[in-house]
């Protein structure tokens, strides 16, 4: 199988197929393939890897994109967009004292222009991209591409610390790993590129302040665990009508928000006075944000948005499915159908059950800035607790 059969697939099963390209000039799309048949032509993975990721972040609809982990080799370094910085959560040994501090520059020149360059590669929002961008900063074809490293010699990461202070990094550029072995697909923001929840539904009680629930993700392969923990979810919320809560969809890259429908039932049904906060971060997507629209569409005044902004807007393309290209086993994802949660609209492609629960959300708007590591339970429930209390009071 060859790379340009994969981009024949990809014209006749993405671009043929997916309703977000319908904005697209023919003349764009035209010129990125030539590009991505050059590539193919002269037999260079990488760069037709990077010429088929800004064809499909043309229509800057985030589900749609290629995802290159499986397909690339990167440097040993895993790097995170925490807050507004991109930070290294991730390194050998010999370069654990690095771990943490925020990534300045690569070979002199600022993170803030690389990301920039990085912008016609990655597919979606702002945020979205902030999330898929970091692989590109370990991988030296894509640095290449971004202009950042001439193809030889040394690439020298500079660092920034909690204390300041400064250091600088030039791994041998001949040390890689698989992209996947350091960067999921899905990807979540943990430090453990592995890390995959350990429950559905994690609850901390904080008496009369209020009740916290975790909610890691709503992709659950055997369907019945996330259900269980859905229903346990409810049952709690409707057993504390009055009770304050707090949801937390932090680093939830999505799944079924269908199934989620019990739980929101169970929070728009308790008293008028309980006020409930939703805690969110750039690694809330998709069916997450979907769950977190449909309860302010519901409780209105009544819920909080607290974090930063999430992965996604309200406008959006997605369902569809996965195409595994013979290139590197890289992935395509492609969309089929419709959203618009800000307006309620829908069209031919919406799916029929989507349809029937699709609202008019407006915007959703943060109503508190708060940044802390997913992984830090500690500071999240020092936070939770003095929001609970002032919810309380």
């Amino acid at each position: 199988m060859s790379m340009l059969h994969d981009l024949e697939e990809i014209e006749r099963t993405v671009l043929a197929i997916d309703p977000s390209f319908r904005a697209i000039e023919r003349a764009d799309i035209d010129r990125h393939l030539n590009e991505a048949r050059q590539n193919a032509l002269a037999c260079s993975k990488d760069a037709f890897i990077l010429s088929v990721m800004r064809l499909l972040a043309l229509p800057k609809n985030g589900h749609t994109r290629l995802i290159p982990n499986n397909a690339i080799s990167v440097l040993p370094f895993r790097f995170v967009s925490i807050g507004a910085d991109i930070r290294l959560l991730g390194a050998p040994s010999g370069y654990a004292g690095a771990i943490g501090s925020a990534l300045m520059s690569i070979n002199g020149i600022p993170v803030i222009e690389i990301e920039a360059a990085a912008e016609a590669f990655l597919a979606g929002t702002r945020q979205r991209r902030r999330v898929i961008g970091p692989i590109l900063f370990a991988w030296p074809e894509a640095l290449v591409r971004l202009g950042v490293f001439s193809g030889s010699g040394t690439i020298k990461y500079q660092f920034c610390n909690s204390k300041g202070r400064i250091s600088e990094l030039a791994p041998d550029t001949n040390d890689r790993v698989s992209g996947s072995a350091l960067y999921p697909r899905n990807e979540h923001g943990k430090a453990d590129a592995f890390w995959s929840p350990k429950t559905y539904l994690e609850k901390r009680d904080f008496g009369q302040r209020g009740l916290l629930m975790v909610l890691p993700s709503f992709f659950d392969p055997g369907e019945t665990d996330f259900s269980n923990a859905v229903s346990e979810a409810a049952n709690c919320v409707s057993m504390r009508p009055e009770t304050p809560l707090v949801i937390d969809v932090r680093g939830n890259t999505g799944g079924n928000f269908l199934r989620t429908l019990p739980l929101i039932d169970a929070v728009s049904e308790g008293s008028d006075d309980r006020q409930v906060c939703v805690l969110v971060d750039k690694f809330t997507f998709s069916a997450a944000i979907v769950f977190v629209a449909i309860l302010k569409h519901r409780l209105g005044a009544r819920l909080s948005l607290i974090g930063e902004e999430m992965g996604d807007d309200l406008t959006f393309f997605a369902e569809g499915g996965t195409l595994d290209l013979s290139t590197g086993r890289a992935a395509v994802r492609y969309s089929s159908a419709f959203h618009d949660w800000a307006e309620g609209r829908i069209d031919e492609t919406t799916p029929r059950e989507i349809a029937a629960e699709i609202v008019p959300v407006g915007t959703m708007v943060l109503d508190r800035y708060w940044i802390a590591h997913s992984d830090d339970i500690e500071a999240r429930d020092r936070f939770c607790c003095d929001l609970l209390g002032g919810l309380h009071a």
